[in-house]
Protein backbone atom coordinates (compact mmCIF):
# COMPACT_ATOMS: atom_id res chain seq x y z
CA UNK A 1 0.00 0.00 0.00
CA UNK A 2 1.32 3.71 -0.41
CA UNK A 3 2.41 5.51 2.10
CA UNK A 4 3.31 9.13 2.49
CA UNK A 5 5.74 10.83 5.43
CA UNK A 6 5.73 14.52 5.77
CA UNK A 7 8.81 16.10 6.91
CA UNK A 8 10.33 19.98 7.02
CA UNK A 9 7.84 21.30 9.74
CA UNK A 10 8.96 23.78 12.35
CA UNK A 11 8.43 27.29 14.01
CA UNK A 12 9.01 30.37 12.30
CA UNK A 13 8.24 33.79 12.51
CA UNK A 14 5.37 35.93 10.41
CA UNK A 15 7.17 36.58 7.28
CA UNK A 16 9.47 33.68 7.16
CA UNK A 17 9.35 30.34 4.71
CA UNK A 18 9.51 26.22 5.31
CA UNK A 19 9.86 24.12 2.77
CA UNK A 20 7.45 20.61 3.47
CA UNK A 21 8.06 17.14 1.54
CA UNK A 22 6.15 14.55 1.21
CA UNK A 23 8.17 11.19 0.50
CA UNK A 24 5.98 7.97 -1.20
CA UNK A 25 6.46 4.17 -0.73
CA UNK A 26 4.75 1.82 -2.72
CA UNK A 27 4.11 4.37 -5.64
CA UNK A 28 2.82 3.19 -9.12
CA UNK A 29 1.18 5.87 -10.34
CA UNK A 30 -1.38 8.68 -9.07
CA UNK A 31 -3.62 11.01 -10.26
CA UNK A 32 -2.99 14.23 -8.10
CA UNK A 33 -1.21 14.58 -4.84
CA UNK A 34 -1.99 17.82 -2.53
CA UNK A 35 -1.39 19.24 0.74
CA UNK A 36 -3.99 20.28 3.38
CA UNK A 37 -4.05 21.19 6.83
CA UNK A 38 -5.96 21.44 10.26
CA UNK A 39 -5.97 24.30 12.48
CA UNK A 40 -6.76 24.01 16.25
CA UNK A 41 -10.32 23.97 16.50
CA UNK A 42 -10.73 23.91 13.01
CA UNK A 43 -11.90 21.61 9.96
CA UNK A 44 -9.28 20.28 7.79
CA UNK A 45 -8.53 22.47 4.47
CA UNK A 46 -7.52 22.29 1.35
CA UNK A 47 -4.04 23.94 0.57
CA UNK A 48 -2.75 22.92 -2.69
CA UNK A 49 -3.21 20.45 -5.64
CA UNK A 50 -1.69 19.21 -9.12
CA UNK A 51 -2.92 16.35 -11.12
CA UNK A 52 -3.72 16.25 -14.81
CA UNK A 53 -2.20 19.39 -15.79
CA UNK A 54 -4.26 21.43 -13.27
CA UNK A 55 -2.76 23.24 -10.15
CA UNK A 56 -5.63 23.92 -7.41
CA UNK A 57 -4.51 26.96 -5.08
CA UNK A 58 -6.82 28.17 -2.20
CA UNK A 59 -7.83 31.79 -2.04
CA UNK A 60 -6.18 32.11 1.99
CA UNK A 61 -2.14 31.01 0.18
CA UNK A 62 -2.56 32.60 -3.17
CA UNK A 63 0.56 33.63 -4.60
CA UNK A 64 2.42 32.50 -1.21
CA UNK A 65 2.61 28.63 -1.25
CA UNK A 66 3.66 26.72 -4.27
CA UNK A 67 3.55 22.91 -4.87
CA UNK A 68 5.85 20.77 -7.00
CA UNK A 69 6.64 17.29 -7.26
CA UNK A 70 10.08 15.29 -8.28
CA UNK A 71 8.51 11.94 -9.26
CA UNK A 72 11.89 10.29 -9.66
CA UNK A 73 12.39 11.12 -5.79
CA UNK A 74 8.66 10.00 -5.19
CA UNK A 75 8.79 13.23 -3.40
CA UNK A 76 6.20 16.26 -2.94
CA UNK A 77 6.92 19.95 -1.65
CA UNK A 78 5.42 23.04 -0.33
CA UNK A 79 7.00 25.86 -0.70
CA UNK A 80 5.26 28.52 2.25
CA UNK A 81 6.66 31.93 1.75
CA UNK A 82 5.91 35.16 3.63
CA UNK A 83 4.27 33.15 6.38
CA UNK A 84 1.52 34.19 8.58
CA UNK A 85 0.16 33.09 12.14
CA UNK A 86 -3.27 31.85 11.10
CA UNK A 87 -1.17 29.60 8.67
CA UNK A 88 -0.21 27.69 11.74
CA UNK A 89 -1.41 23.96 11.67
CA UNK A 90 -0.66 20.56 10.97
CA UNK A 91 -0.14 20.20 7.48
CA UNK A 92 -0.82 16.80 5.61
CA UNK A 93 0.33 15.52 1.91
CA UNK A 94 -2.56 13.38 -0.04
CA UNK A 95 -3.13 11.39 -3.15
CA UNK A 96 -5.92 10.49 -4.70
CA UNK A 97 -6.49 8.13 -7.98
CA UNK A 98 -9.31 9.32 -9.11
CA UNK A 99 -9.86 13.26 -8.39
CA UNK A 100 -8.21 16.21 -8.28
CA UNK A 101 -8.53 19.41 -6.10
CA UNK A 102 -9.57 20.61 -2.69
CA UNK A 103 -12.23 18.60 -1.06
CA UNK A 104 -10.43 16.12 1.33
CA UNK A 105 -13.16 13.29 0.47
CA UNK A 106 -11.29 12.20 -2.32
CA UNK A 107 -8.46 11.54 -1.53
CA UNK A 108 -7.38 8.04 -0.65
CA UNK A 109 -4.15 8.55 0.80
CA UNK A 110 -2.82 10.61 3.69
CA UNK A 111 0.45 11.25 5.29
CA UNK A 112 0.52 11.33 9.41
CA UNK A 113 1.25 15.19 9.47
CA UNK A 114 3.77 17.79 10.13
CA UNK A 115 3.35 20.57 12.86
CA UNK A 116 4.17 24.22 11.18
CA UNK A 117 3.99 27.14 13.76
CA UNK A 118 4.06 30.89 12.99
CA UNK A 119 4.84 33.36 15.15
CA UNK A 120 3.66 36.96 15.28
Amino acid sequence: QVQLVESGGGSVQAGGSLRLSCAASGYTFRYCMGWFRQAPGKEREGVVATGGGTTYVADSVKGRFTISQDNAKSTLYLQMNSLKPEDTAIYYCAASDWYCGLTNSGYDYWGQGTQVTVSS
